[in-house]
């Protein structure tokens, strides 16, 4: 393999036609460069550079050599700025796989502050429901309920986002919505409306916190995501318990109230590839995500 930096002595010999202007213009020694130079010819196994009077002029082989030089010199300056521009996030891409609840209220947030900042990234975002079964280590940031059975890649370390309590949706007239915070106890006879259509970890939170409550629910309709079964509600059909995150944007009509004795809790972590976990845009994500965690926890009307 060639050496790069004898290639660039190379080139600046023949550009400048001689060996004490190239040591000038390099800030070398004249016996530098001539070793250099000869080092190349060595390795190549050609001449190329021959006494002209005083000074020295490049041969066929010396000129083709220089100018492919050129060429390559280029390219590695090319390639030298893109790492930098790796390095610094102003290029590249950043993946992150989320959930539904985090992707309607955190993911808008987050994706125009990485926008804003690195305006040359590209930005590979994926629903990912279940990532045990989609795959924690194919995205940068993986957003995860934690449990029992999941543990990050080996490689990636979790940051702990938040704990995010279950709320019950129900009808502004419902009996129950004039109260602060409704125990789980005082559900059972109420039309449930099941809001997870994959039977995830979500829905398993809430199953073990009604056994504790001493019953198991009667699902009346089967909606397949957050939204459906907050309009259902909307619409007179039943109630619905779901985390908090899930009922940021409720419509008109409708209303949240706090789940108490047992509270159902979910907690969110956002796992991190640590091969990129320096990188500025996956530090900004990771930094984005907890701030917009902190400001679902400060924000008096969560629930």
């Amino acid at each position: 393999m060639l050496d790069v930096q004898r290639l660039r002595v190379l080139r600046a010999v023949v550009a400048t036609g001689s060996v004490q202007a190239a040591a000038a213009n390099l800030g070398y020694t004249p016996s530098a460069v001539s070793q250099h130079v000869g080092a190349l010819q060595r390795e190549t196994g050609l001449v190329l550079l021959e006494r002209a009077g005083r000074g020295v002029r490049p041969t066929a082989a010396g000129r083709t050599l220089a100018a492919e030089a050129e060429a390559v010199l280029a390219r590695i300056a090319e390639s030298e700025t893109l790492v930098a521009d790796l390095r610094a996030g102003r290029t590249g891409a950043l993946s992150i796989a989320y959930f539904a609840s985090v992707g309607a209220v955190w993911m808008p947030v987050v994706v125009r502050g990485l926008i804003e900042a690195f305006p040359a990234v590209r930005l590979d975002l994926r629903l990912a429901d279940d990532p045990a079964e989609d795959g924690m280590d194919r995205a940068d940031v993986q957003l995860v309920v934690d449990r029992p059975d999941l543990a990050p890649a080996v490689g990636s370390t979790a940051h702990h986002l938040l704990d995010d309590p279950y709320v019950v949706v129900l009808p502004e007239q419902h009996p129950l919505a004039s109260r602060p915070e409704v125990p789980l106890g005082d559900l059972p006879a109420e039309s449930w409306i099941d809001n997870d259509f994959t039977r995830g970890w979500c829905r398993r939170v809430l199953l073990d916190a009604c056994a504790a409550a001493g019953f198991a629910p009667t699902f009346r309709v089967e909606a397949h995501d957050y939204p459906s079964a907050i309009s259902f509600v909307a619409a007179g059909v039943g109630v619905t318990v779901l985390p908090a995150l899930g009922a940021a944007r409720l419509p008109a009509g409708v209303v949240a109230r706090p789940i108490v004795r047992p509270t159902p809790v979910r907690s969110i972590h956002a796992v991190v590839r640590d091969a990129v976990a320096r990188t500025p845009p996956v530090a900004l994500a990771l930094r984005l995500l907890q701030q917009a965690a902190s400001a679902d926890v400060a924000d008096p009307a969560r629930t």
